[in-house]
């Protein structure tokens, strides 16, 4: 199909990315053919009036957990048993499926293009990737890592991740997880908020340096780059160390950190999403202990501490929500830009860059999406309201376009209780 998006206004997500006016996007199969004058539509398009709203890149989350929908509870349910009990027969795991399917789409009608997900249950995502990029269902662009690989006790250990003992075993699991043809490798190295088990030690390294070595190297044999999650200085240092490309969250840098991500050319995944709740929320409203509030203090503040230093010095930063904990949703990428603004001083126009194109970039995609370019692919948004001026544009979208589809007005199901405390941090 030949569609000409016309009278509308233009954010291409480049960095430098200025309104463009009276200019049409041509597309044919799906893909950006060219952009011309309004006036210069050729024969053989149908033509989409966008009424003067605003069309931009769609955009990428890189830190995402299909398993949850992020709604908050009182007291947190044992995720080995659950994932256990998902996976348990045909019947299980059909449903446990699509509800992973369910949720990625709630992704892509609330704006979200393409997703990376970080930590799965066992083979779902690669399964909805596929499913989605066949056709049977509609969805984002996935770039699936499965379960990750952690250690006995370690992060995630026994759902979302496999428990390596020796640096054979580390490897032997990447090999485990090649099969299922995944995207990325994930490693979880340190401990986090929820698995802290006393304040000021929420990213205890649990990983030893030898098994985060033999898991990257065998996972760069094969071709695959490596995320890793890490929440204290140490396990930055060893992750970098020992051969991980990108810092999922982070942690307070020193000089060593910032030279080590120079060296070996990495980047960090901001998540201000997860942290923000058990940092700001009183606990009455969030339902941390008091270890956890604190240890999440320690998160945010390591988190955009490691950000404005690698922007200072040149080290990209990318943009995920860490979908799935308390609090974040598979629908609010939008507020992970807010955040960003808000608290790494960035501009609303480098954070939109970050969220579309600089993402794609960092996720090995960018000659593909990101950007609304000649030959790339047609995965467009289109808003009322400029972004560039207010992020919040974002929030409730009158369009998006996908694999040649046009979603109008798309809509999602959201949680009361996490608009109204999320709103009062904006």
């Amino acid at each position: 199909m030949n569609t000409a998006y016309t009278n509308c206004i233009i954010l291409d997500g480049t960095e430098n990315m200025t309104p463009q006016r009276g200019k049409a996007i041509l597309t044919e199969g799906g893909v950006i053919t060219d952009i011309v004058p309004d006036s210069a539509i050729p024969a053989g398009f149908e033509k989409v009036d966008l009424g003067g709203r605003y069309i931009l890149p769609g955009l990428i989350n890189l830190h995402v957990h299909l398993a949850g929908s992020g709604k908050p509870k009182k007291k947190q349910s044992d995720p080995v048993k659950l994932v256990k009990l998902i996976t348990s027969n045909s019947l299980m795991r059909t449903l446990g499926k699509k509800m992973v399917a369910g949720y990625a789409k709630t992704q892509l009608m609330s704006g979200v293009t393409t997703i990376r997900t970080v930590g799965g249950i066992a083979d779902f995502d690669t399964f909805v990737r596929d499913s989605i990029n066949s056709g049977r269902l509609t969805g984002p662009r996935i770039l699936a890592s499965n379960m990750a690989v952690s250690v006995h006790g370690g992060h995630m250990a026994g759902s979302l991740a496999y428990e390596a003992a020796t640096p054979e075993e580390a490897a032997a699991f990447v090999d485990k997880i090649a099969l299922e043809k995944p995207d990325i490798i994930k490693l979880m190295i340190t401990g986090g908020v929820l698995d802290a088990e006393k304040v000021g030690e929420p990213g205890v390294l649990r990983m030893p340096p030898e098994l985060v070595k033999a898991a990257c190297d065998r996972a760069h044999e094969l071709g695959f780059k490596v995320a890793a999650h890490v929440e204290s200085p140490e396990g930055v240092k060893v992750a970098l160390e020992n051969g991980v490309d990108s810092i999922e969250h982070g942690a307070k840098p020193t000089d060593d950190i910032i030279n080590l991500f120079k060296e070996r050319n990495a980047f960090q995944v901001s998540t201000l999403s997860p942290a923000l709740p058990f940092a700001m929320f009183d606990r009455s409203i969030s339902h941390a202990t008091y270890e956890q509030r604190e240890n999440g203090k320690i998160v945010f503040d390591g988190i955009i501490s490691l950000a404005k230093a690698c922007l200072e010095n040149g080290i990209p930063v990318g943009l995920g929500t860490d979908t799935a904990c308390p609090y974040v949703t598979q629908y609010d990428m939008w507020r992970e830009l807010c955040y960003f603004v808000k608290y790494c001083g960035v501009s609303e126009k480098f954070a939109l860059y970050s969220a579309t194109l600089l993402n794609a970039t960092l996720a090995g995609i960018g000659d593909e999406t990101g950007s609304i370019e000649k030959g790339k692919k047609a995965e467009m948004i289109v808003t009322r309201e400029n972004p560039l001026e207010n992020l919040q544009a974002l929030r409730n979208l009158d369009m998006v376009i996908m694999r040649e589809n046009i979603i109008r007005s798309p809509k999602v199901k959201k949680i009361p209780e996490v608009e109204t405390e999320l709103d009062k941090w904006l």
